[in-house]
């Protein structure tokens, strides 16, 4: 007990590290301005590349995945990109704490794949806290035709859509011994060879300050990565997933300072919702844990 104690402590303390890192990128990636998209992702991932090959060479790990690995690293790199540049352009069009919040859907997006792709069924309890995260996300979204908002604010949810799918990935592609550093090198390499067409063909000029941005953005998103990885290695998502939220509170405080932007009411009620309800999963799950341990 005490040593599933340690790892559950640690894992708690690497994804709210993670939170803070991934609030950082977003706050950097805003600063960056008017950047294309592709260009902004392209040096968001950079840095983790060479962080990450460093890191392979000295596990002496193959640059190759092996043949049973290489649907799941694609599915978890295909759906992640896309879900970096959905992200990326909410971050760009939308206040910060907004786009964050609709970004952390991905956790209840996980409980939908995971369903399809790990076979690890909701219950009804489950659904529902689901259905009323989703409810909370509409707040956020404010889907009428008077919000000119609307596209980035869906862009922003499909990209907690892509992110929870990758996730799904990255736990069953880990349940098949693919060590975390490989599954973010691969991810890293991926990102970088989609955006290196559009970087060569069409760069745009940028000032000292963007390229020192979008630098700082890739070092936060590389200590991201790494914090999360070794936070699901620790624990459960179950265990810890609530406790990513706490991006949204790091990330509206750095929104406030650098950006001076406040959420409206109807985001912050949606950010009550979506927190309740990750709070809720969070006990349910953690509740139901010893009920099974003791039988």
């Amino acid at each position: 007990m005490e040593e599933k104690s340690t790892r559950l402590k640690k894992a708690v303390l690497f994804i709210v590290l993670s939170a803070l890192a991934f609030a950082f990128m977003n706050l950097f990636v805003r600063l960056s301005g008017d950047v294309p998209i592709i260009q902004k992702t392209f040096f968001r991932n950079l840095f983790a590349v060479f962080v990450a090959t460093i890191t392979m060479i000295k596990h002496k790990h193959s640059f190759l995945p092996k043949k049973t690995e290489v649907f799941d690293l694609l599915m978890r790199s295909g759906f992640g990109y896309l879900g970096v540049c959905c992200n990326f352009f909410a971050l760009t069009n939308l206040n910060a704490a907004d786009a964050s919040m609709l970004n952390k859907m991905s956790p209840f997006f996980a409980i939908v794949f995971s369903g399809i792709i790990l076979k690890e069924r909701a219950n009804k309890i489950q659904w529902l806290i689901v259905l009323i995260a989703f409810a909370g996300a509409l707040f956020v979204l404010k889907p009428t035709l008077s919000n000119v908002q609307i596209l980035p604010s869906v862009a922003g949810f499909v990209g907690g859509a892509c992110a929870g799918l990758a996730y799904a990935f990255v736990r069953r592609a880990s349940s098949k011994g693919v060590p975390g550093y490989f599954i973010v090198f691969f991810f890293s390499a991926f990102s970088t060879l989609c955006a290196l067409p559009f970087v060569i063909f069409d760069y745009h000029p940028m000032e000292l300050s963007q390229l020192l941005c979008l630098l700082g953005a890739g070092c936060a998103a590389a200590c991201g990565q790494y914090a999360i990885t070794a936070a699901y290695s620790h624990a459960a998502a179950k265990e810890v997933s609530v406790y990513d939220y706490s991006s949204i509170i790091f990330t509206a405080i750095l929104g406030f300072f650098f950006m001076g932007e406040i959420p409206d009411l109807y985001s912050f009620i949606g950010f009550f919702i979506i927190i309740a309800a990750a709070v809720a999963m969070f006990l349910y799950n953690n509740r139901k844990v010893p009920e099974k341990e003791d039988k």
